[in-house]
């Protein structure tokens, strides 16, 4: 955990060392939005597996090096619900994810508008949250490596609407977590 601690600081210390360098060559700040659905699965040893669908929502920012490579981080909820033995709301489940990474993305437009395709990847600290009614609450975390693809369209310099898929993986405690989800974005460059 604590190399993946180093690598994550060293990540950033290089984008932001970078981005003042970039400053005068034409970088970008941005911040998007994205929601959507998740699917996640749960394995949890000597129990079984499941899976379940929710809404997802995440907020990411970062600094584009130049057009096509950019440093991001970001925080997703992408599962949250509450569960039901006995009576309603007997319990929650919830996981969420802080991460950085990069991003490539390629425009096929004019002046850098227009369709474009992008890819990320990164590491993510990864969170399992449990509550039971009568019993506490229990959580987990772990640090994974991530993914994700996009479509979009760039309307201008500063605006563009995109597609995303993002995979995320999260374990501890006996019990292996994978979401996979499916997001709309709006990101507005400054």
């Amino acid at each position: 955990m604590t190399k993946t601690l180093i690598l994550a600081s060293a990540l950033a210390l290089a984008g932001l060392s970078s981005a003042a360098s970039a400053a005068d060559t034409g970088g970008q700040w941005y911040v998007r939005g994205e929601a959507g659905r998740s699917h996640v699965n749960t394995d949890v040893s000597g129990v079984g597996r499941g899976s379940d669908h929710d809404s997802a929502m995440s907020l990411r920012t970062g600094y584009y090096l130049n057009p096509n490579f950019a440093i991001e981080g970001f925080y997703s909820n992408l599962y949250d619900k509450n569960f039901t033995f006995a009576t309603p709301n007997d319990g929650n489940t919830k996981l969420s994810a802080v991460g950085l990474g990069v991003v490539g993305k390629k425009n096929f437009g004019a002046d850098g508008n227009g369709f474009f395709v992008d890819g990320r990847a990164g590491v993510s600290r990864n969170k399992v949250q449990t509550s039971v009614a009568g019993f506490g609450r229990d959580s987990a975390t772990s640090t994974k490596p991530y993914i994700g693809a996009g479509v979009g369209y760039d309307l201008n310099r500063n605006f563009g609407l995109s597609l995303n898929w993002d995979h995320n993986k999260g374990s501890g405690q006996n019990v292996r977590v994978t979401a996979n989800t499916l997001t709309a974005g709006a990101e507005y460059r400054f």
